[in-house]
């Protein structure tokens, strides 16, 4: 096993890598879906307004937007911003700091509080406006995504798996295949669809009791320590779920089989958890944003 150096020349590698796409295009769209069926007609008008989208897709639709944008020119600066680099060791022990995991160049951590703290100033200018919560629907997904919030093996990017008698990685099926497997597709309608199973058990189904408790915590004025709390709840699941097989089963197991169905009610819960604390983080901004 290799672990990753937090220094900024080892983050500007290693990121080329870590970056990949949380959840999928799939995965971050229905937490957008998600999050637009919680958040309050005030919140909506405003994200609306910023975005200058009218449409019923409004935080999907851009959901994905930042995994382009760290492509450019112009965003490679924040290609460090999509994940925390957890130094912990597991899967015997997992937790991550931020004192000690952020790096210099910024993590998704940072990230979060940087662009909140932009829409909440009136001086942003609305192209910053812009891009700032198109920034913040995508980071709370990838918070959310367990490999996001791990160091070890450049987040699960160098641990070879089999899926589905396919070659790939760790971070990828986490990412992609097993949440377009449970979705049955890949395309915004599934998204869609997929996003109303979600929300439909947190409203009357199996989340509706613990949902609640998915907000503790939350505290406009202190955005890492709301996030981290995210952060923390996903990277427990790299000891008790990811990483639970141990590597020898890993690295020789189709994981398409018994471990995707373990896996499936952690993944589900947490793009479910990604979208119901969206919706209320950008209720909290909407609702102390500076007049347009």
């Amino acid at each position: 096993m290799s672990f990753r150096s937090i220094f900024p020349a080892a983050l500007a590698v290693a990121s080329q890598f870590h970056g990949a796409n949380a959840w999928g295009d799939l995965g971050h769209e229905t937490i957008g879906y998600i999050a637009e069926n919680f958040v309050s007609s005030a919140t909506e008008s405003y994200c609306k307004d910023i975005l200058g989208i009218t449409n019923s897709s409004y935080l999907a639709s851009v959901a994905t937007w930042a995994d382009s944008y760290k492509y450019t020119s112009a965003g490679e600066f924040s290609k460090p911003f999509h994940f925390i680099d957890a130094q912990d060791s597991p899967p015997k022990s997992c937790s991550v700091d931020y004192s000690r995991d952020c790096g210099d160049e910024g993590c998704s951590i940072s990230a979060m509080k940087n662009y909140t703290n932009q829409l909440l100033d009136s001086s942003t200018t609305k192209a910053e406006s812009i891009d700032a919560l198109k920034l913040i629907v995508h980071l709370v997904g990838d918070i959310h995504q367990p490999l996001h919030d791990e160091n070890l093996e450049i987040g699960g990017n160098d641990i070879d798996v089999k899926y589905n008698g396919e070659s790939t990685n760790l971070h990828h099926i986490w990412d992609t295949n097993m949440p377009e497997q449970d979705a049955g597709g890949y395309w915004l309608s599934d998204a869609e669809n997929y996003a109303s199973l979600l929300t439909d058990r947190i409203k009357t189904g199996q989340y509706k009791s613990n949902s609640s408790s998915w907000l503790d915590g939350m505290d406009l004025t202190d955005p890492v320590s709301s996030s981290m709390i995210w952060a923390s709840d996903a990277n427990s699941y790299v000891c008790s779920t990811v990483l639970a097989p141990g590597l020898d089963y890993i690295n020789s197991t189709d994981l398409s089989g018994d471990y995707y169905n373990t896996s499936q009610p952690v993944f589900e819960e947490l793009i479910a958890r990604a979208g119901f604390r969206l919706a209320k983080w950008l209720d909290l901004i909407a609702a102390s944003a500076p007049s347009s």
